[in-house]
């Protein structure tokens, strides 16, 4: 019998939790009974507003370009320090638990957090949003690498050991070829991710097409919004299709 009855509890508990959960947010469908509202609402939207269509593509390209750079720098700086934070690679000990702390605490603070904190100290712009997405990919990055390296196969590293190669040397060039496509798999999912952030980043002032469709939302231009989050879903989708295709090409 697939269900056994100690079970229940965890699903009495489970039951609770949920009802509890739903009364803290105030959850309640029957709020969609006045649709009409949601309706009159979304009339506004259409015709689509297309005469600012190159500037919202641009505001697109640099949305891109803040996702791109703040991923890549992640990776880029991530990679030494998952060595460090993995066991089978760290040079001390020490060093591994603080590596491994400093991941965790950079990995803790939200993208919005450090946008808020690096747009007040250096002004309005994408500059602050890509140090943002930089610095939380470092964290989320290291993580997921340095648990690539302690999963991977020690044969190869032993054999280079065999021959003679530097501790370094030999963890570097028999580690990192085992584990460049699950690498570059979660830079790709990192990259998605930093595109929907970059949107959020621009609601505060970080550039980029997000800040495009919140000035629209706060002046109710809502056919320039419509636009604005078509652009936006074609964008994600073809980053989502262009990583699948490049991943599937490379695992």
């Amino acid at each position: 019998m697939w269900f056994k009855k100690r079970q229940i509890f965890t699903v009495i508990l489970l039951v609770i939790f949920i009802a509890y959960s739903m009364k803290l947010t105030e959850f309640d469908l029957t709020k969609f009974r006045d649709y009409r509202n949601m309706l009159d609402f979304l009339t506004h939207w259409f015709p689509m507003n297309t005469e600012n269509l190159p500037r919202i593509i641009q505001a697109s390209i640099e949305t891109l370009a803040m996702a791109f750079l703040g991923s890549f720098l992640g990776l880029i700086i991530g990679i030494p320090i998952s060595f460090i934070a993995a066991r089978n690679t760290a040079p001390s000990g020490i060093l591994y638990h603080v590596s491994r702390t400093l991941l965790s605490f950079v990995r803790s603070i939200p993208e919005i957090v450090f946008g808020l904190i690096l747009l007040t100290a250096l002004g309005l712009g994408p500059f602050p949003a890509v140090l943002a997405i930089m610095f939380h990919n470092i964290g989320v990055l290291g993580k997921l690498i340095s648990e690539l390296i302690e999963a991977a196969d020690p044969g190869p590293q032993e054999a280079m050991k065999a021959v003679g190669s530097k501790k370094w040397f030999g963890a570097i060039f028999s580690i990192i070829p085992q584990i460049w496509p699950n690498v570059l798999s979660s830079y790709f999912y990192r990259f998605e991710v930093a595109i929907r952030t970059s949107l959020i980043l621009g609601f505060i002032g970080g550039g980029g097409i997000g800040q495009r469709l919140f000035n629209d939302f706060k002046t109710f231009h809502y056919s320039s919004v419509s636009l604005d989050v078509l652009v936006i879903m074609i964008m994600v989708i073809l980053v989502d299709l262009l990583g699948s295709y490049i991943r599937n090409r490379v695992i």
